[in-house]
């Protein structure tokens, strides 16, 4: 492994002035309706990154760089690979500064992130199927163009940047005791380590990532920097296949543990945090959330947690994926199919035995020459608006006490 200079805490202080007016100090606000979550009880709070102008932590390493090139750099312009985060805040800083910038992003990004690089001016190059690919190409097109290469985490500037937040958190809160962020390449979590154990060691600082791309964890456990091969996964913002060499070193020094949470899980911490808190936030940045809801990491009574959310831009219509499969897990939205003898007065039945048991009909679906059923017979899909488990039992008994044969399809 390459050896690197180390990131300190002086140099993510030298980071803080120098971002300094570009950058928001982001919010860390107490996320009392989710303190059930800590199985010892204390205080659990949110470091909002997704309130950044770009949606995400990505703008402070990013801006850290592109304030350190000579105007030789400049003029040459930028090029970064990135998942989608990293390219919107190159382009941002790099258009505000003059330079010009070129971003090649994965060909499955999310669409809100390639289109906000666009906006922000940078020349978007969609390349491969994951990150690892578009960093081939990204390397390929620096060597071909003369451009200057910007590492979404793999830069001893970029961590400096990302650190910053640690100095937040130590003027925001007067007690931290753990402190949970999401963990892709590396860079996010290897700066706020060194901010915060420089200055308060025992805080416990602790890596989640998404068990579709455990390079972190996996790295760890070989005691060398191992590459894994990623899946899709919802949290595409930390989806890399090989951590940092930059970062790794500082990982092994600084980070107390590093767990692993599933997709399911991320999904169901995205709409807990949209719910509970009112917090949008992307796969990635509901991961450290998703690590304390499931238990894979306990803290003791009268604690004080801090989760990083570090990113909101999720697509929409993904959002409206993980609402629907999370109102499915949670008893709220049901699919019912009832068959029956094809005669009028059916669906008033029906309807009206739902009506009486209080839930709502969102949508019919009616199924008779393609359905295994007899002739003459009907099969009715119904899906409902209900309050939760118990009361989809409810309306389950209350259908087949009017005669009607139910199958619960969720």
């Amino acid at each position: 492994m390459a050896a690197h200079p180390s990131v300190t805490a002086a140099d993510v202080r030298a980071a803080r002035e120098r971002i300094a007016g570009e950058i928001a100090a982001t919010p860390c606000r107490r996320a009392a309706a989710s303190e059930a979550l800590l199985a010892g009880g204390g205080r659990l709070f949110l470091k909002l990154e997704n309130l950044q102008r770009t949606g995400s932590f990505k703008e402070r390493g990013a801006l850290n760089r592109l304030a350190q090139m000579d105007e030789g750099e400049r003029g040459r312009g930028v090029i970064t690979a990135s998942a989608g985060n990293h390219a919107q805040a190159l382009a941002l800083h790099a258009t505000r500064l003059g330079i010009a910038s070129t971003v090649v992003m994965p060909e499955h990004t999310p669409l809100v992130k390639a289109g906000n690089a666009r906006r922000y001016g940078a020349r978007v190059v969609l390349h491969g199927a994951s990150f690892d690919d578009a960093v081939e190409e990204a390397l390929r097109r620096r060597e071909e163009e003369g451009l200057v290469l910007v590492p979404a985490f793999d830069d001893e500037r970029v961590v400096a940047g990302q650190g910053t937040i640690g100095l937040e958190l130590l003027e925001q809160l007067e007690a931290i005791d753990v402190v949970l962020v999401p963990i892709g390449g590396g860079g996010l979590i290897s700066g706020i380590a060194v901010a915060l154990k420089e200055a308060r060691p025992a805080v416990r600082v602790i890596g989640v990532e998404a068990e579709a791309a455990p390079s972190a964890r996996a790295s760890r456990d070989a005691g060398r920097i191992v590459a894994v091969t990623a899946a899709d996964t919802i949290a595409d913002g930390i989806a890399v296949k090989r951590v940092g060499e930059v970062t790794f070193p500082l990982i092994e020094r600084w980070v107390d543990d590093i767990v692993l949470v599933s997709e399911d899980e991320i999904a169901a911490a995205v709409l807990l945090l949209l719910e509970r808190e009112k917090t949008l936030t992307e796969g990635a940045g509901a991961a450290a959330v998703a690590a304390l809801a499931t238990g894979r990491v306990t803290v003791a009574a009268g604690e004080t947690t801090v989760a990083v959310v570090s990113g909101g831009n999720i697509d929409i219509n993904m959002l409206s994926r993980i609402i629907d499969r999370g109102l499915v897990a949670d008893g709220r939205l049901a699919r019912l199919e009832v068959a029956g003898r094809d005669r009028p007065g059916l669906m008033a039945r029906l309807t009206s035995a739902v009506a009486r048991c209080g839930a709502n009909v969102l949508e019919i679906v009616h199924h008779r020459e393609f359905a295994d059923i007899k002739v003459g017979e009907v099969e009715i899909v119904l899906t409902l608006e209900t309050r939760g488990p118990e009361h989809v039992g409810e309306t389950i008994a209350a259908l087949e006490a009017d005669g009607h044969t139910v199958t619960r399809l969720d």
